[in-house]
């Protein structure tokens, strides 16, 4: 089996990468490197099986060049981390809309099998905890940037569930929860690496708002065995599935472990979201999936507690500042 990752450079795409080369399938990643970084294909760029591939999903002659040559396309590629999102809105809704529409039809053209990543963000201010795949959304003022990601990735599930729904073309859709573990970078928000970094660095915690918000972090390899499997499994066309961790922290708490896992002095600051985003910021408090629907058809179930989950990634962490100085 060929299979084509787009935004493959990156955090989530590398690790599925890697496993699927581990079980003998070859792989190309596309990615423009905006946000990915190939030392995260630092472990499999050697592989023979391997093919990297430096474009944008935007690039039409490209995508069908390589669309053509595989077996099923993994959709990874978008503009993620709030940083980013809040920073630069124009880039964030073309790349997610347009890079999408380009996968979908020359997939379409092609008649090869498309999982589509998306996001939890979609469900927005929803209070109807936890959150279930056909539940409403809920999403703020425009005039908030933040809610733009949350209502480009719905418009790539809507146009992924289209096709569905038309041409009959095999699109998975999943959201994602917070996925985390070694090779993210905070560079971009990710609260879990700039809690690392600054806990290494014996540097005050900066914890946006109150700190009372939850969040539920999962393992990228559970993530990435629920990509897996609901790609291989046939019944999955068509749907929208949860993929998270249904362990429940409050980023307070979450500020705590960290410290006391990085064995650090560091305190807790905090902050409000105008003064660390330059400009008016909505939030929800909390963010939980039901997992049910990937349960049932794949036995999805994270295994990774979020505690074995902070000591990989504070090992991680250590272990690259270490070797950078």
């Amino acid at each position: 089996m060929k299979a084509l990752i787009t935004g493959g450079a990156g955090f989530i795409g590398s690790h599925l990468a890697e496993r699927l080369l581990a079980q003998g399938h070859q792989v190309v990643v596309i990615d423009d490197l905006s946000t990915g970084n190939l030392r995260n294909l630092a472990n499999v760029l050697d592989n023979p099986s391997l093919e990297f591939v430096y474009d944008s999903v935007r690039n039409v002659e490209t995508m069908h060049l390589l669309i053509r040559e595989c077996d099923r396309v993994y959709h990874l590629a978008a503009a993620v981390g709030v940083q980013l999102i809040v920073d630069r809105p124009v880039h964030t809704i073309e790349t997610n809309i347009h890079g999408t529409e380009v996968v979908l039809a020359t997939a379409n053209k092609f008649r090869k099998p498309v999982l589509l990543a998306s996001t939890s963000e979609v469900y927005g201010k929803s209070e109807a905890v936890p959150f279930r795949e056909d539940d409403d959304t809920v999403l703020g003022s425009t005039r908030f940037s933040r809610w733009a990601y949350a209502c480009s990735k719905a418009i790539d599930e809507f146009l992924g569930l289209a096709y569905w729904q038309q041409y009959g073309l095999p699109v998975v859709v999943v959201r994602l929860f917070n996925t985390v573990g070694p090779r993210q970078t905070g560079m971009y928000g990710m609260v879990i690496p700039r809690f690392v970094e600054r806990a290494l660095r014996h540097e005050p915690l900066m914890i946006y708002g109150t700190g009372k918000q939850t969040r539920c972090f999962c393992y990228v390899g559970d993530t990435v065995d629920g990509i897996i499997a609901l790609m291989d499994n046939p019944k999955a066309p068509g749907r929208v599935y949860n993929l998270g961790s249904v362990e429940e922290i409050s980023i307070d708490a979450l500020a705590d472990r960290i410290i006391s896992k990085a064995k650090s002095t560091s305190q807790k600051a905090y902050i409000s979201y105008e003064e660390a985003y330059g400009r008016p910021f909505d939030d929800m408090m909390r963010r939980v999936p039901c997992i049910e629907r990937a349960a049932e058809l794949v036995g999805f179930n994270p295994r990774t507690s979020l505690d074995e989950t902070l000591d990989h990634i504070v090992h991680d962490i250590r272990a690259r500042t270490e070797r950078a100085g």
